[in-house]
């Protein structure tokens, strides 16, 4: 810069941003510090300051960057951040752009959670396959934690609240410092064998360094060679560990675990009084539904017995019988109307009435009739039967009709 020349505010600004950039120490620089002001803005960019004891450095993670960060950032959190530092040109100010952001002391903690997470997922510790059911009704509940603290203390409360006859069994498990996964997973071993129902692997919460013996591999083994079903319930509901994605069900709290695990004994009572009262119901109709089909029966009984069936039969012997004698009635009083007529007509036909008009029958001696002159000659001898007797008489002469023609 030309020394009496006057420069605009945003010359400036940009020069000095230039210079930012052309220093090399400036461009990758990790930073240790506390986090304060921290701001989750709605376009997903984070903006908070970086502090120590002494100063203040401003700082923004745009929301590209925010893909590998694995936890929320919040105030008082020791951080290491790792970034660029820059100037912003419209204020003026310079402030740390974050690439990456782990917390101070755990960093190194956090890398390896996250490479064993990605090696036991690849081994399938985490697959569905795998998950055993947790038994709807248990005996003996196997519980691996501390033998002191909250944790037992509230599965205790909880467990003798909703069931005060499940027998729990406890393993006092080191939960926290050197050698705590290997009593942790003795205390998972022996339960198992031991034949519990459900087991229970959990402490209370507490930083990852605390919580570091559930994400050891040999915990996460002795969780996943486990025959019996088990339940994590480690730290808080925003603690995480390699024990929980292993576990059959992840419990958020022990408390959580507890009521998991042990059944409410009094919503089982109101379960059995309601399936008693359905089944008295069921009963009962059931045996309605019998007298109703037994009633039926004994009536199709009475119509089928056999003295019911003759009194059935005779009467209908006798329906039919004074049936047959109306029917032979009515064709008698048929037949003797006929033959009234047909008396009628044949007296009317019949020869004595006609003698008794004056007519005569003619026959031989022989008895033979005679219907026509024709057959007499003179000399002959024949009968005349009259009404009232006989007459022999000798023919004299035969005189034939003569037959008038036009």
């Amino acid at each position: 810069m030309n020394r009496g020349q006057v420069y605009s505010v945003s010359a400036i600004n940009q020069y000095i941003k230039n210079m930012f950039s052309k220093e090399y120490a400036l461009s990758v620089v990790f930073v240790k510090g506390e986090i304060s002001n921290c701001k989750y803005h709605s376009s997903g960019h984070i903006y908070f300051t970086l502090k120590d004891s002494a100063s203040a450095l401003g700082c923004v993670m745009f929301a590209g960057d925010r893909r590998g960060l694995e936890f929320r950032l919040s105030d008082g959190q020791a951080v290491i951040i790792g970034g660029t530092i820059s100037v912003y040109e419209r204020d003026g100010r310079y402030q740390l752009y974050a690439k990456k952001i782990t917390l101070a002391g755990e960093g190194a903690l956090y890398e390896r959670y996250e490479q064993l997470k990605k090696k036991l997922e690849q081994k399938g510790y985490f697959d569905e396959a795998h998950k055993k059911p947790i038994p709807s009704y248990v005996k003996r509940v196997g519980i691996v934690t501390a033998d002191t603290g909250a944790a037992i203390q509230d599965i205790r409360n909880i467990s003798a609240r909703r069931n005060p006859y499940v027998q729990l069994v406890l393993y006092p498990a080191k939960v926290q410092g050197e050698g705590a996964s290997d009593t942790i997973v003795n205390g998972i071993q022996t339960l198992d064998e031991a034949g519990v129902d459900v087991i229970i692997v959990g402490r209370g919460g507490g930083s990852i360094e605390d919580l570091w013996a559930f994400n050891e591999e040999n915990t996460a083994q002795a969780i996943f060679e486990c025959s019996t079903p088990i339940i994590s319930a480690v730290g808080h509901e925003t603690d995480t560990t390699i024990a929980d994605y292993v576990a059959d069900l992840r419990a958020p709290t022990p408390s959580a675990a507890a009521e998991l695990a042990v059944y409410d004994v009094r919503l089982v009572l109101e379960t059995l009084s309601g399936c008693k009262d359905r089944l008295i119901r069921t009963m009962f109709d059931r045996i309605d539904d019998a007298r109703q089909a037994l009633s039926f029966r004994e009536r199709q009984l009475k119509v089928m017995n056999p003295s019911q069936q003759v009194l059935q039969r005779r009467q209908y012997v006798a329906d039919m019988e004074d049936k047959l004698t109306g029917l032979m009635n009515r064709m008698l009083e048929d037949k003797r109307y006929r033959l009234q007529l047909l008396a009628g007509k044949l007296d009317g036909m019949s020869p004595l009435k006609r003698l008794e008009s004056g007519f005569a029958y003619f026959s031989d001696l022989e008895g033979n009739r005679i219907e026509s002159v024709k057959k007499l000659v003179p000399g002959d001898e024949v009968d005349i039967t009259l009404a009232d007797g006989h007459v022999r008489a000798e023919v004299k002469d035969v005189f034939e009709t003569v037959e008038w023609r036009e």
